[in-house]
């Protein structure tokens, strides 16, 4: 994957977002003035279509309108994938918040949902069978390896309609995505330090999460 050259100008450059609301002026460089007239009109006519793309777009925008501030983000899935027609749902979790699922599961079949959980630990491949080093688990003897490629493929045999991640790794939660047949939203990120809310990080960085500043840190990482 090339690297962005140090100068690019992309949108986090950007301090007046009159994309959003043309409200503002554009900047000088900017993605959307140079957007090409017959992509802008292909992307329109992908979302007024009646395909899935349309679809999911058109469920995600109205139901920000519709409940905006109101609900929270399990609520906000219980109607997305209502809105989508979706009648089975799959849940691709980590086994560290196989309770949450638990009540994930009670939440979305008190709604009329149908459920299908993939556990992240499924097939019990231990690490050291794909190439990782004894040395490197977190506590020795058989550690089973997340298996995301399984919990989609498990997933996608029972035909879910949207799929759900709670909780995967950073990567796991990628080759899910990559291998999964629904489509898929997320409801809980994995960050064991801050209490799965990574926002945090950003929230603290002036103080507790400064060392991301480190340039040589980061680096090293």
């Amino acid at each position: 994957m090339a690297k962005p050259k140090p100068d690019a100008i992309t949108c986090s450059e950007c301090g007046q977002f009159n994309c959003y609301r043309l409200d503002k002026r554009y900047p000088a460089i900017c993605a959307t003035t140079d957007l090409a007239p017959e992509e802008r009109q292909e992307l329109v006519s992908l979302y007024t279509g009646d395909t899935i793309d349309a679809t999911l777009a058109r469920a995600a925008a109205e139901i920000e309108g519709q409940h905006y501030c109101k609900l929270n983000r399990v609520e906000e899935t219980v109607a997305f994938a209502r809105r989508i027609g979706a009648t089975r749902i799959g849940i691709a979790t980590c086994v560290g918040l196989i309770e949450e699922t638990k009540l994930l599961v009670e939440i979305l079949r008190l709604a009329g949902f149908e459920t299908r959980t993939a556990l992240c630990k499924v097939g019990s491949i231990d690490k050291t069978e794909i190439g990782v080093p004894e040395e490197l688990k977190i506590k020795g003897g058989h550690e089973a390896c997340c298996n995301p490629v399984l919990q989609a493929r498990m997933l996608n045999r029972e035909e879910t309609h949207l799929n759900v991640i709670m909780g995967l790794c950073v990567g796991h939660d990628s080759l899910f995505i990559r291998h999964a047949e629904a489509p898929v939203t997320t409801l809980v990120v994995k960050d064991r330090v801050l209490g799965h809310n990574p926002v945090a990080a950003f929230h603290t960085i002036k103080t507790y999460s400064s060392r991301m500043r480190d340039a040589r840190r980061m680096q090293e990482l």
